[in-house]
């Protein structure tokens, strides 16, 4: 396997509220992969970030060499490039794994403008939604979609 390019995005419906994460990886021998997951009761931040950890863990499995990401969370690229500090207790963690993971590829990641970062976020919206609708739809008794 050779490079990967990867666009991510997490977003969640509220702040906190369902979440979801949007990975497009390009680059596979298999063609594009998209990845979009339910993650259950987040903030943005913490979807962001399990956005990138998904497309590190996949780049991984998939025995890259490198993996250049783009992302829509400036605050999450720049804390990633070193150019922030991350000094929240609940996203050190994630910062910290995702960091380590990193050291196993070549590894590059860039800020993206929203509206140049839409099929991944399609893919949060649409993973939060419908997670949120058969969350609901669970809670009230009912089946349908």
């Amino acid at each position: 396997m050779s490079d990967l390019v990867a666009y991510i995005d997490g977003g969640s419906l509220g702040n906190p509220g369902p979440s979801g994460i949007g990975v497009i990886i390009d680059g596979s021998t298999d063609g594009t992969i998209r990845i979009a997951k339910w993650i259950g009761h987040q903030d943005n931040n913490v979807a962001e970030y399990v956005a990138l950890l998904e497309a590190l863990q996949c780049a991984l499995g998939l025995k890259a060499e490198a993996l250049h990401v783009f992302s829509d969370s400036e605050v999450m690229v720049k804390q990633m490039s070193g150019e922030y500090s991350c000094r929240s207790p609940r996203l050190y963690s994630l910062n910290w794994i995702c960091r380590k993971l990193t050291r196993s590829l070549d590894f590059s990641i860039s800020h993206v403008r929203r509206e140049n970062n839409t099929e991944a976020n399609s893919l949060a919206t649409a993973a939060a939604r419908n997670a949120e609708r058969w969350y609901n739809g669970r809670a009230r008794g009912t089946n349908e979609f």
